[in-house]
Protein backbone atom coordinates (compact mmCIF):
# COMPACT_ATOMS: atom_id res chain seq x y z
CA UNK A 1 0.00 0.00 0.00
CA UNK A 2 2.89 2.37 0.72
CA UNK A 3 4.35 1.83 -2.74
CA UNK A 4 1.11 3.03 -4.36
CA UNK A 5 1.27 6.30 -2.40
CA UNK A 6 4.89 6.86 -3.37
CA UNK A 7 4.06 6.30 -7.05
CA UNK A 8 1.02 8.62 -6.88
CA UNK A 9 3.04 11.35 -5.15
CA UNK A 10 5.83 10.98 -7.73
CA UNK A 11 3.37 11.25 -10.63
CA UNK A 12 1.68 14.25 -9.00
CA UNK A 13 5.01 15.98 -8.48
CA UNK A 14 5.99 15.28 -12.09
CA UNK A 15 2.74 16.74 -13.43
CA UNK A 16 3.04 19.80 -11.17
CA UNK A 17 6.67 20.31 -12.24
CA UNK A 18 5.82 20.12 -15.94
CA UNK A 19 2.93 22.57 -15.53
CA UNK A 20 5.03 24.98 -13.46
CA UNK A 21 7.92 24.75 -15.92
CA UNK A 22 5.60 25.48 -18.85
CA UNK A 23 4.21 28.63 -17.26
CA UNK A 24 7.65 29.88 -16.17
CA UNK A 25 9.04 29.32 -19.69
CA UNK A 26 6.01 31.06 -21.22
CA UNK A 27 6.44 34.08 -18.94
CA UNK A 28 10.16 34.23 -19.76
CA UNK A 29 9.52 34.14 -23.52
CA UNK A 30 6.83 36.83 -23.28
CA UNK A 31 9.25 39.12 -21.43
CA UNK A 32 12.03 38.33 -23.91
CA UNK A 33 9.85 39.13 -26.91
CA UNK A 34 8.67 42.34 -25.27
CA UNK A 35 12.27 43.48 -24.73
CA UNK A 36 13.56 42.16 -28.09
CA UNK A 37 10.72 42.35 -30.60
CA UNK A 38 11.05 40.45 -33.87
CA UNK A 39 12.08 42.46 -36.91
CA UNK A 40 9.37 44.54 -38.58
CA UNK A 41 9.16 46.60 -41.77
CA UNK A 42 10.50 49.77 -40.17
CA UNK A 43 13.55 47.99 -38.75
CA UNK A 44 14.18 46.35 -42.12
CA UNK A 45 13.89 49.70 -43.90
CA UNK A 46 16.40 51.29 -41.49
CA UNK A 47 18.78 48.35 -41.90
CA UNK A 48 18.68 48.63 -45.69
CA UNK A 49 19.29 52.39 -45.56
CA UNK A 50 22.30 51.83 -43.28
CA UNK A 51 23.69 49.38 -45.83
CA UNK A 52 23.41 52.07 -48.52
CA UNK A 53 20.36 50.70 -50.34
CA UNK A 54 17.26 52.69 -51.16
CA UNK A 55 14.44 50.42 -49.99
CA UNK A 56 11.31 50.22 -52.10
CA UNK A 57 8.07 48.89 -50.64
CA UNK A 58 8.22 45.96 -53.06
CA UNK A 59 11.70 45.01 -51.84
CA UNK A 60 10.64 45.39 -48.18
CA UNK A 61 7.62 43.14 -48.75
CA UNK A 62 9.77 40.58 -50.55
CA UNK A 63 12.32 40.44 -47.72
CA UNK A 64 9.60 40.23 -45.04
CA UNK A 65 7.94 37.38 -46.94
CA UNK A 66 11.28 35.57 -47.27
CA UNK A 67 12.03 35.95 -43.55
CA UNK A 68 8.54 34.74 -42.58
CA UNK A 69 8.89 31.71 -44.85
CA UNK A 70 12.29 30.92 -43.36
CA UNK A 71 11.01 31.02 -39.79
CA UNK A 72 8.02 28.86 -40.72
CA UNK A 73 5.18 31.29 -40.07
Amino acid sequence: MDVIWVVLIAIGALVAGVALGFFIARKYMMNYLKKNPPINEQMLRTLMMQMGQKPSQKKINQMMRAMNNQTGK
